[in-house]
This record gives structure tokens, sequence and C-alpha cells, in this order.
């Protein structure tokens, strides 16, 4: 057996956490991570350490868990957190992906710059891993399984066991005799990784002995695939913004690279990756599209659209705001996701200060407004300003109308009504909006 406090010193070192201000241990109680913990106190490192254990309050086990990893940290003399936090049950992508969602949020909310968050996957889980990706279609990265080393917040993630199988930590355990946790969950084989461990990989591992070091060494030859395609990517998107590309590259790229560069720009912006038949939406109908043409090609999380020449990933847009809300001069009103409006007196220029002391009313669009910009000798519809501004066609509806006495006066940030000018006057901010062209 390889796996002992020594190699674990060792192993750290050549990841680069030798000299971590910190070493958080993710601490379940289970078998895995209370055998990571230890050893590591046993290590000799000079990090301080310490570790997490989060309180999902799932099982009717759950407090009784928490005061086990309790028990051991106080006899191992070392600091635990305990967090409870609230999972929502019905989430649409499943207890299981919430659990974890609420997980990552609470550590990364206590993380601090230089903190190495230690996790206890093996080899066995990477091997679980990618049969699993592998079941679901999944591209190079997925099949790349678990990462070794990521961002985590303010810290990094680690997981310095993924060459080590899982018999190796059991055999540790208990020859250290050590007292763990066994989640009955885990032997639930209506799970699809539970299925895996119990009833697939030992059937394999009978046949090929040596079967989740070879799918283990797959997924690392995956993952270095995956970084090569990155690279290609990275050069394709070279000067973009990975929100929105320009459909003449993507034209060029031919389908394959396309697909490539579609996915990497998602992932830059934290989205849900696109399955395969949205790609092939993307590139049978947003690219060919006319470009005056406003498709849209939905995936859950995300979404894609044509405007112009540009093809914009986004998250999935908001219903439209719904009439309402009031605004005085020096006052602000909060729009929510679409930022803040200010009118803010005093301006060297802006709407007549003796028309905005009426107040204003701030709607959105019904269609059918116009108004005359200043450097305009008639008045235009709101509708071919909008376009003539190049405003996004999802944004118009969004963007905010100021009224006074039911005229409108103002057209968010862009456009004060020429006859209500006046110098000085209230000038309107829109302060953190989004994107609108």
């Amino acid at each position: 057996m390889r796996f002992s406090p020594d190699w674990l010193r060792q192993r750290l070192e050549g990841l680069g956490a030798g000299d971590a201000g910190r070493l958080v241990v993710a601490l379940s109680g289970g078998l895995d991570s209370t055998a990571l913990l230890h050893a590591l106190c046993r290590s000799g490192s000079e990090s301080q350490i310490l570790a997490i254990h989060i309180n999902h309050q799932l099982h009717a086990d759950a407090d009784r868990w928490q005061a086990h990893c309790e028990t051991v940290c106080r006899r191992l003399d070392v600091e635990l957190e305990a967090i409870p936090v609230d999972v929502d049950r019905a989430s649409p992508r499943g207890p299981e992906a919430a659990a974890r969602e609420a997980r990552y949020a609470a550590i990364i909310e206590r993380l601090r710059e230089g903190d190495m968050l230690l996790s206890a996957h093996h080899r066995d889980d990477q091997a679980e891993t990618l049969l699993l990706n592998l079941m679901r279609a999944s591209g190079p990265l997925g099949l790349s399984g678990i990462p070794q080393s990521r961002r985590l917040g303010a810290g990094r993630l680690l997981r310095p066991l993924l060459d080590v199988p899982h018999s190796e930590l059991r055999q540790y355990a208990e020859n250290e005799k050590l007292d763990w946790i066994d989640d009955p969950s885990n032997t639930e084989t209506a799970l699809d990784r539970n299925f895996l461990r119990h009833e697939v990989l030992p059937v394999m591992q009978q046949r090929w002995p040596s079967a989740t070091r070879g799918l283990a060494r797959s997924a690392d030859l995956l993952a270095e695939a995956s970084g090569l395609l990155d690279e290609l990517a990275v050069t394709d998107l070279a000067g973009c913004d990975p929100a929105r590309l320009p459909i003449d590259r993507l034209a060029d790229l031919g389908d394959a690279r396309s697909r490539n560069l579609i996915r990497y720009a998602v992932r830059q912006q934290g989205l849900p990756p696109p399955p395969s038949t949205a790609l092939q939406r993307i590139l049978d109908e947003l690219l060919p599209a006319r470009a005056d043409a406003q498709p849209l090609v939905v995936w859950s999380g995300a979404e894609a659209r044509r405007y112009r020449n540009e093809l914009f990933l986004m998250a999935p847009q908001a219903p439209d705001p719904v009439p309402g809300g009031s605004l005085a001069p020096g006052g602000e009103l909060d729009l929510g996701p679409l930022g803040r409006l200010r009118a803010e007196g005093g301006a060297s220029r802006g709407v007549s200060p003796a028309l905005a002391d009426k107040g204003f009313c701030v709607r959105f669009r019904v269609g059918g407004e116009a108004l005359q910009t200043e450097r305009a000798d008639h008045r235009h519809s709101l509708k071919h300003l909008l376009q003539e501004a190049g405003v996004l066609p999802w944004m118009r509806s969004r963007v905010p109308l100021l009224y006074c006495d039911d005229q409108l006066v103002a057209v968010g940030d862009l456009w004060v009504e020429q006859s209500v000018v006046a110098e000085p006057g209230v000038a309107i901010r829109w302060e953190n909006r989004p994107a609108i062209t």
C-alpha cells in the first residue's frame, strides 16, 4: 500500500500545496475523508489544518453525522466548522445536484485567499465518473472526469487522491483503527453511481483487474485532449467577447471548430453546456439566418440568439418587466436585474426641473411611443430610434421609459424629449444596466 502520511505530504508538495496558508479538508465523516484528514494530521505539514463539515439536513441522522465529525476533529485536535445548509428539494436538477450546489456555495463563503480545500475523491470515483459521462454522451471535457485542481472562490480545490484506489484508503483506515460513517444511501443501487459501484465495476474488475486504473488513465488522456481543444478555442476566440461571437468567424471555422468554440465560450460565462442537439440547431438555424431575423435556441439554463452579425450566448431572459414605479428628483428606483434609475437634480442639462418636480412615472414599452430627440428636427417612433441605435431586440422592451403628466420625457439615459430639456436640469442616470447594444 502506498497511501500514507508521507506519501500525502509529497503529493501535496507536488500539487503546489506544500506552503499553503490553510489546508481545509471537506469532511463528510465517511471513510475516504476521514482517512484523508487523519493522514494529513500525521504528515508533518506546517500549514494550518482545519475541516469543514456540511450538514445538508436531508437525512434523519444528519445531526448524528455532524456530532461524529466533531468527535473525530476533537481527537485529532483539528478545528471544525460545521455548516448547516438549506437544500432545494424541488430543484429541477434533482436533490443530489441541489445538495452539491448548496455545499459548494457554503464552502466558497468560508475560503480565504491562499486556502487549499482538499477533497477525498479517489481513483474509483474517477472511474465511475468516466462511465457515467459515457452514458450521457459527454464530449472530451466531460470524459476527462474529475479535475485534480481548480479555482474555488478565493482559494483552490485540490483532489490529491485521484490516483489512489478506494481499497488503499480502506486498508489505511482499518490499520489505524479509524471510525467512520457509512451513509446508507451509498448502497441504494437505484442511483446511477451506486449501481456502477456495486453492480458494474465489480464485474468489470473480475474480468479486468486493472479496470479502474485503466479508466482513470483514460480520463487523464481525455483531460489532456480537452486542454488542447481549449487552446484551439482560445486561438479561435482571439479578440472577441465570448458572450457575442462574430457570425462570419464561425462560418469560416467550419462545423467542428465552431462547436468547440461555442462550447468554450458558453463555459467561460459559467453557463450550462449546450447539448449536441442545441449546438446543431445553432449551426443549422442561427448562423445561416437573415441578419434581421431573431432566431432563438434554448437549453436548460442558457440560450443563444442572433442579432445582425453576432451570435449571443447568455443566461435566459427574465420575463418582460411590468409597468410601474415612480421616481422623484434626487431619488432612485431599483429595477432589479435591469439596474437602478437615479434622477440627479442640478445637472448641467436634463429634464426641466419644473416638470421633474411633479415626479416621474416609470413604465415600459407597449408600442406606439414617440419622441423628438435633441438632435432631430421632428418626432420619431421609439421603435425606429431603438432600431437605429442598435439596441438589442430582446432588450427593447426592457428599456425604462420616464413619463411626466403622461408625457414621455426620457428613454432610460439614452434620450430626453427635446421640448422638456433645460439647463440646468434633472439628469436621468441608469446605473448597473445590462448590455443593451
